[in-house]
């Protein structure tokens, strides 16, 4: 208990009052029903009010279309689980012995998950601004690392299809594969008569992103 306790209040800034919120977060479904899932639930909202704030006050003279890129790379599945990973999350996720054995605390699901879910218990645990403190702390180099808008690599390769007058472009699921807890989806996508792309990810989602991404590798 008291390792758990130091390495939340490195981690957050927060020292927690009520722990057992923190061992919540940190627990996945595979140990039962008093799992992170009704907490991820609840950062999940957490992280998108705090972020579309931040946005807002920080690129005043940006328009809603830019601000909702940037916003969208920020609240991915993508940077949660890479937030998690830097702050070491991975050994502290209590799983089944099945859901360990697959790796589950490895993936971005997971991983990203639990982060939301411990957002949620400083939420509840030290307040609003107890959370978006660490918010804005974890996510400062995303933000200030973006430059320009970015465009997310579908919607990219949407608009470069349209500006050169080529078929829109089509995902299809080729494989799933893995298990319950940690699969893994291979996506193509293809634009008739011009070229195609394949790629895996741990959700569809990621996977369409992924294949996105090649694809526009291959033909700017």
């Amino acid at each position: 208990m008291s390792e758990l306790r130091g390495f939340l209040r490195q981690t957050l800034g927060h020292d927690p009052k009520d722990l057992s919120l923190f061992e919540r977060a940190l627990t996945h479904s595979s140990l039962g029903k008093d799992s992170y899932e009704r907490l991820e639930f609840l950062g999940d909202r957490v992280v998108g009010l705090v972020i579309a704030r931040w946005l807002y006050e920080r690129f005043e003279k940006e328009p809603e279309g830019k601000l909702s890129r940037r916003y969208n790379v920020l609240v991915s599945r993508e940077t949660c689980a890479e937030i998690g990973r830097e702050l070491g999350l991975g050994e502290w996720i209590k799983l089944g012995k099945q859901a360990r054995e697959d790796g589950a605390n490895r993936s971005d699901n997971v991983v990203g998950d639990v982060v939301e879910a411990l957002i949620g218990a400083l939420l509840l645990d030290g307040g609003l601004d107890t959370a978006d403190a660490f918010i804005r702390r974890t996510w400062a180099p995303y933000v200030e690392s973006q430059g320009k808008a970015p465009k997310h690599p579908k919607s990219a390769l949407q608009e470069l299809a349209a500006a050169r007058n080529w078929t829109a472009p089509e995902y299809e699921v080729a494989r799933t594969s893995g298990t319950h807890h940690a699969p893994r989806f291979t996506v193509q996508v293809a634009i008739r008569n011009i070229g195609e792309a394949t790629a895996e990810g741990a959700s569809k989602q990621e996977a369409e992103t992924a294949a996105a991404t090649a694809l526009l590798e291959q033909l700017q």
